[in-house]
């Protein structure tokens, strides 16, 4: 493939991003007027899932398209063997110099993975041990803890403050490559991946995004008592995180602060668009637009994401590529983040990345590619030795056609049939009648996949998290790629309230 035919690449990948809050996935009050034109020229995705419902795993999967089994990275703490290929360093094989502005949340020493050059890194440490983060007034409200949900509403979260410093840096760059282009005529194709923090917890967001949704998001579609909740992880985790009664006020003002956070994604995104627009640069830009997991929202009583419900472990995915991908098209294909990254690499012209199950998706959206042999079938993991209710968890999903079956390690699993129960209510693992269902997708989830083999690993990178956090505490080695986030860059505009305090 020429320079003259091979297409630039505008990758952009949020956090926490539930899909079902956005225009073009069917949310009737949540303003993304960018990401929904977006869509409109191009392809959505209705049926994408991330690797693993937490950040890192999900991350590290979406660098090395193979699973965070085959990474042997399960939680926020595991670091990324470095010698495993990653997009970025198959980019640059095929031609691209590989930017990233932003996001990875890649921890250890290398923070580039592939990449040739980073702007405005992490707010979080880049060494296990490293200084930690001081987040002020919002100090635990960005995990699972009950407190995000008390401490929530109008105010500033330094995420906005990282995405903003983030997209005056993209803009930057293609104002440059568009210089370039006017000075010489023409210009190599770029690859520029972007990472938003946004609309990761704190359920903060700015009065003006606040109040345009503050007294409008009503309250979740599937709330659940504690009571009506059955299977027993789910109540232990609720019981662990603290939230087995939320009044309706904390309710609605996350559900309103996160939904003016996704609005001002959007802004942020159509900055990033109008800049790519405005240097000449769109026409032959494949532009991809992800998220890393969701978010529940108070969806089954839950929060956060780290489970398997649809609003936390189902993505987000437009793909825009004008002359190629033909305007207007849905795809209700069950795919996986994997597929995402093949999709890239295949774009590009790019060599494929070894041990990836990872398939393209242009076969199912473009007419200039053969259409693919495609199965219905993605899985994700959450695999914890620490902050869940059991100590260790080992869970798996696998969705596949319509069933989705979640495996929990040494307890009953869950069944659903999305076709039939979109909204997850009715487990049906014990249904007689669905048997063989769940003795088959169990066998899926077992195939390659061993809990004991997993936990094996993970005593072993426990141990060896040991020696590096102290040696990181100790030695205090440089943090070249990491954010200065301060704690006054966070506020809550009504705190201390009456009773919260």
């Amino acid at each position: 493939m020429s320079d003259v035919t091979r297409p630039n690449l505008l990758y952009i990948h949020t956090d926490q991003h539930n899909p079902f809050v956005t225009g073009c996935y069917g949310d009737p009050l949540v303003e993304t007027p960018n990401l929904d034109r977006l869509a409109a020229g191009g392809a959505v995705f209705d049926a994408v899932y991330c690797t693993s419902p937490i950040c890192v795993p999900s991350r590290m999967s979406m660098l090395t398209a193979r699973h965070p089994y085959q990474n042997q990275v399960w939680t926020n703490n595991h670091i990324l063997d470095s010698g495993i290929p990653t997009l970025a360093h198959s980019m640059g094989a095929a031609g691209y110099r590989p930017v990233l502005v932003g996001r990875m949340h890649s921890v250890g020493p290398d923070q580039l993975h592939g990449y040739a050059e980073r702007m405005v890194g992490d707010h979080s440490p880049n060494h296990l041990g490293g200084r930690s983060v001081d987040r002020g007034v919002l100090d635990g409200t960005a995990g699972p803890e009950r407190v995000s949900l008390v401490r929530s509403g109008a105010g500033q979260s330094a995420y906005q403050v990282h995405d903003e410093d983030v997209v005056v840096a993209a803009v930057d760059y293609l104002n440059r490559l568009g210089v370039q282009r006017r000075a010489f005529g023409s210009i190599p194709p770029f690859s520029l991946s972007v990472g938003l923090m946004l609309p990761h917890p704190p359920y903060v967001a700015r009065r003006e995004d606040y109040a345009r949704y503050a007294g409008r998001v009503g309250l979740p579609a599937r709330p659940e008592s504690h009571d009506q909740v059955k299977h027993p992880y789910i109540r232990r985790w609720r019981e662990y995180t603290g939230i087995v009664q939320v009044s309706e006020a904390e309710v609605l003002r996350s559900r309103a602060a996160y939904w003016g956070l996704v609005h001002r994604v959007d802004v942020l995104v159509g900055q990033i668009l109008e800049a790519l627009a405005a240097n000449g640069l769109a026409e032959n830009t494949l532009i991809v637009y992800t998220s890393d997991h969701g978010d529940m929202q108070g969806e089954h009583g839950l929060w956060w994401k780290h489970v398997f419900y649809e609003e936390s472990v189902r993505v987000p995915l437009i793909l825009y590529w004008p002359g190629v991908i033909d305007a207007g098209q849905r795809c209700g294909r069950v795919a996986s983040a994997l597929d995402v990254t093949a999709t890239i690499l295949d774009a590009l012209g790019a060599p494929a990345l070894p041990d990836s199950p990872g398939r393209s998706l242009l076969g199912l959206v473009s007419r200039a590619r053969p259409t693919p042999d495609w199965e219905d079938v993605a899985f994700s993991e959450y695999c914890a030795d620490q902050y869940t209710p059991d100590g260790e968890s080992y869970h798996r999903m696998v969705r596949y056609g319509p069933w989705k079956l979640v495996y929990y390690h040494g307890m009953d699993p869950q069944l659903f049939n999305l076709e039939e129960d979109p909204g997850e209510m009715h487990d049906r693992a014990h249904d007689p009648a669905c048997r063989e269902v769940v003795a088959e997708l169990t066998a899926r989830v077992l195939d390659g996949w061993s809990p004991a083999e997993i936990a094996r690993v993970m005593a072993r990178k426990r141990a060896e998290a040991t020696v590096l956090r102290a040696w990181a505490n100790r030695t205090q080695p440089a943090e070249q790629y990491r954010w200065p986030l301060l704690p006054a860059m966070n506020r809550l505009d009504d705190w201390p309230r009456p009773g919260e305090e």
